[in-house]
Protein backbone atom coordinates (compact mmCIF):
# COMPACT_ATOMS: atom_id res chain seq x y z
CA UNK A 1 0.00 0.00 0.00
CA UNK A 2 1.33 3.45 -0.85
CA UNK A 3 1.99 5.99 1.88
CA UNK A 4 -0.81 8.18 0.52
CA UNK A 5 -3.45 5.47 0.58
CA UNK A 6 -2.32 4.27 4.02
CA UNK A 7 -3.20 7.63 5.52
CA UNK A 8 -6.43 7.94 3.56
CA UNK A 9 -7.92 4.47 3.96
CA UNK A 10 -10.59 4.25 6.64
CA UNK A 11 -10.49 1.93 9.61
CA UNK A 12 -13.34 -0.61 9.45
CA UNK A 13 -14.67 -3.61 11.38
CA UNK A 14 -13.10 -5.83 8.74
CA UNK A 15 -9.57 -4.41 8.61
CA UNK A 16 -8.77 -3.34 12.19
CA UNK A 17 -7.47 -5.00 15.35
CA UNK A 18 -6.54 -3.59 18.77
CA UNK A 19 -3.29 -4.47 20.57
CA UNK A 20 -3.02 -3.65 24.28
CA UNK A 21 0.50 -3.77 25.69
CA UNK A 22 1.54 -3.78 29.34
CA UNK A 23 -1.36 -2.07 31.05
CA UNK A 24 -0.03 -3.38 34.35
CA UNK A 25 -0.34 -2.32 37.97
CA UNK A 26 3.38 -1.71 38.50
CA UNK A 27 3.75 0.40 35.39
CA UNK A 28 0.63 2.44 36.15
CA UNK A 29 2.21 3.46 39.45
CA UNK A 30 4.77 5.53 37.54
CA UNK A 31 2.47 7.20 34.98
CA UNK A 32 2.71 10.99 35.18
CA UNK A 33 1.56 12.36 31.79
CA UNK A 34 -2.13 11.50 32.15
CA UNK A 35 -4.38 10.98 35.17
CA UNK A 36 -4.68 7.32 36.13
CA UNK A 37 -8.47 7.39 36.27
CA UNK A 38 -8.58 8.97 32.81
CA UNK A 39 -6.14 6.41 31.42
CA UNK A 40 -8.12 3.49 32.86
CA UNK A 41 -11.36 5.02 31.57
CA UNK A 42 -9.96 5.41 28.07
CA UNK A 43 -8.34 2.01 27.62
CA UNK A 44 -11.29 0.10 29.08
CA UNK A 45 -13.68 2.13 26.93
CA UNK A 46 -11.67 1.26 23.84
CA UNK A 47 -11.62 -2.43 24.77
CA UNK A 48 -15.38 -2.50 25.32
CA UNK A 49 -16.10 -0.64 22.08
CA UNK A 50 -13.84 -3.01 20.16
CA UNK A 51 -15.88 -5.97 21.37
CA UNK A 52 -19.15 -4.32 20.40
CA UNK A 53 -17.72 -3.70 16.93
CA UNK A 54 -16.35 -7.26 16.61
CA UNK A 55 -12.82 -5.92 16.36
CA UNK A 56 -10.28 -8.51 17.60
CA UNK A 57 -8.20 -7.54 20.64
CA UNK A 58 -4.78 -8.94 21.51
CA UNK A 59 -3.45 -8.28 25.03
CA UNK A 60 0.01 -8.85 26.44
CA UNK A 61 1.94 -8.19 29.65
CA UNK A 62 5.62 -8.26 30.65
CA UNK A 63 6.84 -10.24 33.67
CA UNK A 64 3.40 -10.14 35.26
CA UNK A 65 4.42 -12.48 38.10
CA UNK A 66 7.46 -10.48 39.07
CA UNK A 67 8.65 -7.14 37.75
CA UNK A 68 5.53 -5.25 36.64
CA UNK A 69 2.64 -7.07 38.28
CA UNK A 70 -0.71 -8.13 36.81
CA UNK A 71 -2.84 -6.38 34.24
CA UNK A 72 -4.93 -3.63 35.83
CA UNK A 73 -8.17 -5.25 37.03
CA UNK A 74 -10.37 -2.68 35.29
CA UNK A 75 -9.06 -3.82 31.91
CA UNK A 76 -8.96 -7.53 32.77
CA UNK A 77 -12.66 -7.36 33.68
CA UNK A 78 -13.75 -6.04 30.28
CA UNK A 79 -11.67 -8.26 28.01
CA UNK A 80 -13.46 -11.23 26.43
CA UNK A 81 -13.76 -14.11 28.89
CA UNK A 82 -11.75 -16.39 26.61
CA UNK A 83 -9.01 -13.82 25.94
CA UNK A 84 -5.48 -15.15 26.31
CA UNK A 85 -3.23 -12.50 27.82
CA UNK A 86 0.29 -13.37 26.65
CA UNK A 87 3.01 -12.76 29.21
CA UNK A 88 6.42 -12.22 27.68
CA UNK A 89 9.99 -11.08 28.39
CA UNK A 90 10.78 -9.11 25.21
CA UNK A 91 10.82 -5.32 25.47
CA UNK A 92 9.19 -4.96 22.06
CA UNK A 93 5.93 -6.91 22.02
CA UNK A 94 6.19 -7.50 18.26
CA UNK A 95 9.41 -9.46 18.85
CA UNK A 96 7.57 -12.07 20.91
CA UNK A 97 6.59 -14.97 18.65
CA UNK A 98 3.33 -15.65 20.50
CA UNK A 99 2.17 -12.04 20.42
CA UNK A 100 3.12 -11.54 16.79
CA UNK A 101 1.45 -14.80 15.71
CA UNK A 102 -1.75 -13.95 17.60
CA UNK A 103 -1.89 -10.53 15.96
CA UNK A 104 -1.27 -11.98 12.50
CA UNK A 105 -3.93 -14.64 13.13
CA UNK A 106 -6.55 -11.88 13.26
CA UNK A 107 -5.95 -11.33 9.54
CA UNK A 108 -6.21 -7.57 10.05
CA UNK A 109 -4.03 -5.10 8.16
CA UNK A 110 -4.58 -2.09 10.43
CA UNK A 111 -3.35 -2.38 14.03
CA UNK A 112 -4.25 0.04 16.84
CA UNK A 113 -1.69 -0.03 19.67
CA UNK A 114 -2.02 1.27 23.22
CA UNK A 115 0.51 0.66 25.95
CA UNK A 116 2.34 1.72 29.07
CA UNK A 117 4.77 3.14 28.43
CA UNK A 118 3.82 5.04 25.29
CA UNK A 119 7.30 5.40 23.82
CA UNK A 120 8.25 1.74 24.38
CA UNK A 121 5.18 -0.45 24.70
CA UNK A 122 3.03 1.26 22.05
CA UNK A 123 5.50 2.99 19.73
CA UNK A 124 8.10 0.23 19.37
CA UNK A 125 5.73 -2.57 18.31
CA UNK A 126 3.78 -0.15 16.11
CA UNK A 127 6.98 0.71 14.24
CA UNK A 128 8.04 -2.94 14.02
CA UNK A 129 4.63 -4.03 12.71
CA UNK A 130 4.70 -1.21 10.16
CA UNK A 131 8.08 -2.47 8.93
CA UNK A 132 6.38 -5.80 8.15
CA UNK A 133 3.65 -4.20 6.08
CA UNK A 134 0.91 -3.31 8.57
CA UNK A 135 -0.73 0.10 8.83
CA UNK A 136 -0.28 1.04 12.48
CA UNK A 137 -1.91 3.49 14.83
CA UNK A 138 -1.29 4.61 18.41
CA UNK A 139 -4.29 5.55 20.57
CA UNK A 140 -2.51 8.33 22.41
CA UNK A 141 -4.94 8.82 25.28
CA UNK A 142 -5.07 5.07 26.00
CA UNK A 143 -1.31 5.19 26.66
CA UNK A 144 0.70 6.59 29.52
CA UNK A 145 4.32 7.24 30.38
CA UNK A 146 6.54 8.52 33.13
CA UNK A 147 7.26 12.14 32.26
CA UNK A 148 6.42 14.65 29.56
CA UNK A 149 9.69 14.40 27.63
CA UNK A 150 9.14 10.67 27.14
CA UNK A 151 5.62 11.34 25.86
CA UNK A 152 6.88 13.90 23.36
CA UNK A 153 9.71 11.60 22.24
CA UNK A 154 7.32 8.69 21.75
CA UNK A 155 4.92 10.73 19.64
CA UNK A 156 7.75 12.18 17.53
CA UNK A 157 9.33 8.78 16.90
CA UNK A 158 6.00 7.19 15.98
CA UNK A 159 5.17 9.94 13.51
CA UNK A 160 8.67 9.91 12.00
CA UNK A 161 8.16 6.20 11.27
CA UNK A 162 4.76 6.75 9.64
CA UNK A 163 2.61 5.53 12.55
CA UNK A 164 -0.73 7.33 12.73
CA UNK A 165 -1.37 8.97 16.11
CA UNK A 166 -4.97 9.54 17.19
CA UNK A 167 -7.24 9.14 20.24
CA UNK A 168 -9.28 6.17 21.42
CA UNK A 169 -12.70 7.67 20.72
CA UNK A 170 -11.93 8.84 17.20
CA UNK A 171 -10.46 5.48 16.22
CA UNK A 172 -13.48 3.54 17.49
CA UNK A 173 -16.12 5.79 15.92
CA UNK A 174 -14.19 5.70 12.64
CA UNK A 175 -14.49 1.92 12.76
CA UNK A 176 -18.21 2.16 13.58
CA UNK A 177 -18.64 4.40 10.56
CA UNK A 178 -22.34 5.25 10.87
CA UNK A 179 -24.27 6.80 13.76
CA UNK A 180 -27.32 4.92 12.52
CA UNK A 181 -25.60 1.56 13.09
CA UNK A 182 -27.59 -0.71 15.45
CA UNK A 183 -24.68 -0.81 17.90
CA UNK A 184 -24.02 2.96 17.87
CA UNK A 185 -25.71 3.68 21.19
CA UNK A 186 -23.82 0.91 22.95
CA UNK A 187 -20.52 1.97 21.38
CA UNK A 188 -20.93 5.56 22.56
CA UNK A 189 -21.93 4.21 25.96
CA UNK A 190 -18.79 2.08 26.10
CA UNK A 191 -16.59 5.01 25.07
CA UNK A 192 -18.32 7.05 27.81
CA UNK A 193 -17.31 10.41 26.40
CA UNK A 194 -18.97 13.08 28.52
CA UNK A 195 -19.98 15.32 25.60
CA UNK A 196 -21.61 12.37 23.79
CA UNK A 197 -23.54 11.44 26.92
CA UNK A 198 -24.75 15.02 27.29
CA UNK A 199 -25.83 15.20 23.66
CA UNK A 200 -27.71 11.93 24.07
CA UNK A 201 -29.53 13.32 27.10
CA UNK A 202 -30.42 16.52 25.24
CA UNK A 203 -31.68 14.54 22.23
CA UNK A 204 -33.78 12.31 24.48
CA UNK A 205 -35.23 15.33 26.24
CA UNK A 206 -36.27 16.98 22.99
CA UNK A 207 -37.63 13.68 21.75
CA UNK A 208 -39.73 13.27 24.87
CA UNK A 209 -41.08 16.79 24.55
CA UNK A 210 -42.02 16.13 20.93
Amino acid sequence: MSETSKFQETLTKENAAVVLVDHQVGLYSGVRDIGLLELKHNVTGMAKAAQLLDVPTVATTTAADSMWGPMIPELAEVLPKDAEVIDRTSVNAWHDDGVREQIKATGRKKLIFAGVSLEVCATMPAIAAAAEGHDTYVALDACGTFWQAKREAGIARAQQAGVIVSDYGTLMVEIMGDNAAPEAGEVYGALDMSFATLLGQISSAYGDDG
